[in-house]
C-alpha cells in the first residue's frame, strides 16, 4: 500500500510539474510573439473623416407605386 501511495504522489508531482512548465513556456512565448508583432506591425493610418455629416437617403419622387405595393403587402400580411 505504501508503494502505491508513493507512486501516486510521484505521478502527481511529475504531472503538475509538466503542466506548470508548459503554461510558463506558453506565457513566455505568447509575450514574445506579442512584442514581436507590435515591433514589426506597420503603423495604423488614421482615417480621414469629413467635417460635414453625410446627407440622409433622399426619398425619390414618383415612388407612389412603391408605397402602394408596400401598403398592399402589409394589409395582406395583417389579414
Amino acid at each position: 500500500m505504501d508503494n502505491l501511495l508513493s507512486e501516486g504522489l510521484t505521478l502527481m508531482v511529475f504531472g503538475m510539474g509538466f503542466v506548470f512548465t508548459f503554461l510558463t513556456l506558453l506565457v513566455v512565448v505568447t509575450t514574445y510573439m506579442s512584442k514581436l508583432v507590435v515591433k514589426f506591425e506597420p503603423a495604423a493610418q488614421p482615417k480621414v473623416t469629413s467635417s460635414r455629416p453625410t446627407p440622409a437617403v433622399a426619398v425619390q419622387q414618383g415612388s407612389d407605386e412603391l408605397v402602394a405595393v408596400i401598403s398592399a403587402a402589409v394589409h395582406k400580411y395583417r389579414s
